[in-house]
């Protein structure tokens, strides 16, 4: 990465090298990051990563809406109704596609 870069991550713990991103951010050898998922969660309060200041953390339920809860009941009955009238499900995720 370039040393102006930033990381950002949203998708899964594991992905980051927590280690290596600590030591890359102490070095300047990117300019920052921004991580809302943790390989271990929540981030333990004797995390080096809690003393980074170019290091910028949200919380994992950053998008976190009120309706939410209700958007997936919703979801969930549509489905339950679709599977059992032998219908195609909404919300299928196509593997090839990524999404």
């Amino acid at each position: 990465m370039k040393k102006s870069a930033f990381l950002v991550n949203v998708g899964r713990g594991p992905v980051v090298d927590e280690s290596a991103l600590a030591a890359a951010l102490k070095q300047g050898l990117i300019a920052g990051a921004a991580l809302d998922v943790f390989e271990e969660e929540p981030l333990p309060q004797n995390s080096p990563l809690w003393d980074i200041p170019n290091l910028m953390f949200s919380p994992h339920v950053a998008g976190h809406i009120v309706e939410y809860p209700g958007l997936v009941r919703e979801l969930f009955v549509r489905n339950l109704e679709r599977y059992v009238k032998g219908e195609r499900l909404s919300g299928i995720v196509d593997k090839k596609r990524g999404y």
